[in-house]
């Protein structure tokens, strides 16, 4: 039989796991109208350092179709989207297109990855604390993979969570008028 110590910790935790509950419903209700908002807004100021020890202000993509894709060197849908990023940047490239991978991840780990897994696409350092850089850029529930597609004029064009697969990759990439 539960004592009166148990009954109210029992009765905390079912407070607590109902709290919570309702704020992840509320948070995932505001995640679409927040995307929604960003869709048409120019890509926020953002300068990331790069493994090469250097700031890279995203503004240099400027006039190029850019896919920022973010990802973690622990995530396993990151590393199997990976493949199809790697052949989306060498297929679109040469056309004005960029894929820039964004690690949501220790510098350290980040390097290691890529010694074994190279890409050919650039892969800048994301700011992990909060307002983290997935975050800024509309990952309300900040998982990964997140993609934002950016307009050659610096206008945010449409967001995904999830891997994406090889078609709406290249649908992405393609400049095509009148596509995402």
């Amino acid at each position: 039989m539960m004592d009166r110590s148990n009954w109210l910790i029992l009765g905390l935790a079912v407070l607590v796991a109902t709290i919570g509950g309702y704020t992840q419903h509320r948070n995932q209700q505001a995640a679409p109208a927040a995307k929604q908002a960003l869709l048409g807004q120019p890509l926020p100021t953002l300068s990331l350092p790069g493994l090469d020890g250097k700031t890279h202000p995203l503004t240099d993509y400027h006039g190029r179709r850019l896919l920022l894709n973010f990802w973690a060197s622990w995530c396993g849908p990151c590393l199997e989207e990976m493949p199809a990023l790697n052949r989306a940047q060498e297929k679109f490239g040469e056309k004005g297109a960029i894929v820039v991978g964004i690690a949501m991840d220790e510098p350290d780990r980040v390097r290691s990855f890529l010694a074994i897994h190279p890409v050919s696409y650039p892969i800048l350092l994301g700011q992990l604390a909060s307002p983290s850089t997935s975050l800024q850029l509309g990952d309300m529930p900040e998982t990964l993979p997140y993609s934002v597609l950016i307009g050659a004029d610096g206008r945010i064009l449409a967001t995904h969570a999830g891997a994406m697969s090889t078609p709406q990759l290249e649908q992405w990439l393609a400049s095509t008028p009148g596509q995402p």
